[in-house]
């Protein structure tokens, strides 16, 4: 069973599918969000696809570990995918995710505009990768 992981951001949702062993994470692609909310239906193709069978979404903690507005509308995200896929869905903390997504690609001297085009796909294998690691360590 393979699992997705989800980086949702204001204009775009970047996903990554980890392997069919649970083991490392790919990037896949980013889905744009739309205003008819057609970005659920994207995702339930790219699930179906890949035969996803839990999703994780990564919530932007506060640094003091508090949930922010920002966290508030991925729990409604998350809820709303739960609903939608009838798929269990986890919530992973994503604190510097995108961050460190970014200063990967900078090291790797990526232009501007690649790493905009790339960034969200790379912050959603750090989200689903963290969360795969933390589960074989138990």
């Amino acid at each position: 069973m393979r699992l997705m992981g989800l980086d949702y951001g204001d204009r775009r949702i970047g996903v990554a599918v980890s392997d069919p062993f649970g083991w490392t994470a790919q990037g896949v692609g980013v889905v744009e969000k739309r205003r008819d909310g057609g970005e659920l239906d994207a995702i339930a193709g790219l699930a179906r696809e890949h035969e996803v069978g839990e999703i994780v979404v990564g919530l932007p903690r506060n640094m003091n570990g508090t949930i922010g507005p920002r966290g508030e509308i991925c729990i409604a995200f998350a809820q709303n995918l739960r609903e939608k896929l009838n798929l269990p869905v986890h919530l992973w903390d994503e604190r510097l995710t995108t961050v460190s997504a970014e200063r990967t690609l900078l090291e790797a001297d990526i232009s501007r505009k690649k790493r905009k085009q790339v960034v969200d796909k790379m912050a959603a294998t750090l989200i689903l990768q963290n969360y795969l690691d933390s589960k074989t360590k138990r």
